[in-house]
């Protein structure tokens, strides 16, 4: 297909003014243009986002690992994870029955102590230290101090008590003690996070 150029002056012959068109051509160039459009973009946008990505010191605090050995059975520690109190408790096989004893219609946020778990470590509870009412600590992680009515942890701030299973029993807390991800990395280690 041959273009003629419209400005030919008038008596002259309209060969020379005619240019050939190559669609494939165009098409090339239009499709290079936006490929080096694209890359450029990437390149540009790509360091913005990784400047997003948690830095090492906050990806080092993003688990925490517990050795469980010197944690007696009735014992429960305190730690940190991810700038929160940890709770992690060795129940005793009374508090393990008395958790499973209490039937579901009985709580206000419904969990059995299975769910709160890990198969095989039903005696190792491992909960985030902080009151679902209003964010306190709550008690009952460290030697002498109150468990509550329940024997599990007991925010005195507004009365909270919730069970050996970390089950909001009384109180204003209308959820239970939260369960991080976890998992053992052996018989006596766990890791958070």
């Amino acid at each position: 297909m041959a273009i003629v150029d419209t400005a030919v002056p008038p008596g002259e012959d309209p060969a020379p003014y005619e240019e050939e068109y190559d669609p494939r051509r165009r098409d090339f160039i239009n499709i290079a243009a936006v490929s080096w459009i694209g890359v450029g973009a990437a390149v540009v946008v790509l360091p913005l986002i990784n400047q997003m990505n948690p830095s090492a010191d906050v990806l080092a605090e993003s688990t925490t690992e517990v050795d469980l050995s010197k944690i007696t059975p009735g014992q429960a520690i305190k730690t940190k994870f991810r700038g929160q109190p940890l709770f992690v408790r060795n129940l005793t096989p009374a508090e393990i029955a008395e958790a499973e004893a209490v039937a579901l219609s009985e709580l206000r946020d419904p969990q059995t102590l299975a769910q709160r778990t890990k198969a095989g470590h039903t005696n190792w509870l491992i909960t985030l230290g902080v009151c679902t009412h209003l964010g306190c600590v709550p008690l009952g992680a460290g030697e002498g101090e109150n468990r509550g009515p329940y024997g599990g942890y007991f925010c005195p701030c507004h009365g909270s008590a919730y069970d050996t299973a970390a089950r909001i029993r009384k109180g204003p807390a209308p959820k239970n003690l939260a369960v991080p991800d976890y998992k053992f990395t052996s018989d006596t280690t766990v890791t958070v996070g």
